[in-house]
């Protein structure tokens, strides 16, 4: 196993330790509390907090709120465990920054576990930017609508669930607004597919997440003005509903089973909405210090997923007031919600904006990890290690290296063709995303903490972080046969 890490480039480390040396000296952290809060909230509060009320109508009124609130405890558990983590203790040279979840892994338990933990985060990165392709190309454009809950024409949260039967929005409402309810309005995917890989191929030329603080800002913005419109749109239907519908127990289903089902698919939903594990160790490394990074990640967290929370229940809740057994997978394009039109046209066009930092939160990660480790293989080539400067009217110096120009352009090239080839690649994303749940948001992070922290078998703190993981565990396991189960639903119908 020892040369496992440099023969598989997507399994190694970050860095080398006289990488970190060289590194350290030119690398000043200017990031603060509030820059980790806006990249978090970034990363998790995807158009997922617009698919929450159907959640909350197949659990009900009483289920469905209090796993919301469930899962964001889990989640804080876990990212307050991860914090921890990012300085590992030396005695001989004194405590080692963690830059990177994968570098993390290896440090505290072992190349293996390095090799196994990085097949399901480079492909949840991955699968990110794919997902969020699909997305920002279904929220341009409209599709045939019709089929209502079962089929779960949502967005989940964050990347993992992100789906491609959203209602094309800006167009669709645009289209009813001239022709009425009842027009056939129907758009293609491609060429909004191809307009966001084209963006992106632009914002991937970002050096690393120390200078995308900006880009957080501008997409949490926009993700907290169409979480509000969603959120006022609810508010408006159950005012105009004069009534709170919905029930105690949630949706009916023709079948005990069935109802079953959609639960498991609901409670997986929820699950999958909150955890950022992956990117956790890469926000925290941007944090200036003193105070200690773990102290301000950790604060950053809390208010990050408090404000996500509030969010996720706000819109779920009177999404569900306003619809009961008729909520629709989107708010934002629910029927009903094409008038006024320039409200959902303005709203999805911030769920667009969101994406393209969204995309950049989740590729970054790996851009950082393909370039250093061709940056450690091929030391002397000019084409992997030099930078080009140049200079345009205006505009400060552009540093240019070749290297990161090829590989990300050919990446998110890579992207957008997978989205387009497969533009129902949501369902299988859905079954990634309950695999990546358990090992990457609660088992790692617990046996690093075990590592980090000195902490013995069978003692209580261990006792009640092996309940947690394996309570986690169950969640993935019940949210992996409610995605199977809307695959094969999906095909069938």
């Amino acid at each position: 196993m020892g040369d496992a890490a440099e023969e598989l480039p997507l399994l190694g480390s970050f860095s080398s330790a006289s990488a970190d040396d060289e590194q350290e000296e030119s690398l000043k952290r200017t990031g603060t509390i509030w820059t980790a809060t806006a990249h978090v909230i970034t990363g998790v509060i995807g158009a997922g907090v617009l698919s929450l009320a159907w959640s909350i109508a197949q659990l009900g009124w009483i289920a469905g709120p209090l796993c919301m609130i469930v899962f964001a405890v889990i989640t804080l558990v876990s990212t307050s465990l991860l914090c921890d983590c990012y300085r590992f203790p030396d005695p001989e040279h004194g405590p080692t920054r963690n830059r990177s979840y994968m570098e993390a892994v290896k440090l505290y338990l072992g190349e293996r576990s390095q090799i196994v933990c990085g097949i399901f985060a480079e492909e949840s990165l991955y699968g990110c930017g794919i997902a969020y392709t699909i997305t920002s190309a279904s929220s341009i454009r409209s599709t045939e609508g019709g089929r209502k809950i079962k089929m779960k024409d949502s967005w989940k949260g964050g990347c993992d669930g992100t789906s491609t039967k959203l209602n094309r929005a800006i167009q669709r409402s645009n289209c009813y607004h001239r022709e009425g309810h009842k027009a056939s309005c129907e758009y293609g995917d491609t060429i909004y597919m191809l307009l966001f890989g084209a963006v992106q191929i632009v914002m991937s030329q970002i050096p690393d997440f120390h200078n995308m603080g900006w880009l957080s800002v501008i997409a949490a913005i926009m993700s907290f003005t169409y979480s509000f419109i969603g959120f006022g749109l609810g508010v408006a239907k159950v005012i105009e509903n004069g009534r709170i519908k919905g029930s105690i127990t949630g949706v009916s289903a023709a079948t005990t089973v069935n109802k079953l089902w959609l639960a498991f698919e609901a409670l997986g939903d929820i699950a999958f909405a909150y955890p950022y594990s992956i990117i956790l160790l890469e926000i925290q490394d941007t944090l200036k210090s003193p105070p200690p990074e773990n102290k301000t990640m950790k604060k950053a967290s809390m208010i990050s997923i408090f404000i996500t929370t509030f969010f996720y229940l706000c819109c779920g809740c009177f999404g569900y007031a306003a619809f009961g057994n008729d909520t629709p997978g989107n708010l934002l394009t629910g029927f009903g919600f094409f008038e006024p039109y320039w409200l959902i046209d303005l709203a999805n066009a911030c769920v667009v904006l969101h994406l393209v930092g969204g995309y950049q939160i989740y590729s970054q990660p790996v851009f950082a990890f393909i370039e250093s480790w061709f940056s450690r293989k091929f030391p002397s080539s000019g084409f992997v290690n030099n930078f080009h400067t140049f200079k345009l009217p205006l505009f400060p110096p552009l540093h240019i290296n070749l290297f990161r120009l090829c590989f990300r352009t050919a990446y998110v090239a890579s992207t957008t063709a997978i989205a387009m080839v497969f533009p129902y690649f949501n369902q299988v994303l859905g079954v990634l995303g309950a695999l990546n749940f358990w090992p990457l948001a609660i088992y790692f992070p617990v046996e690093m903490y075990f590592v980090q922290k000195k902490i013995g078998a069978w003692t209580r703190k261990w006792i009640v972080l092996r309940t947690f993981s394996f309570f986690c565990l169950l969640v993935t396991i019940v949210g992996l046969i409610g995605s199977i189960e809307g695959i094969i639903s999906a095909k069938l119908g």
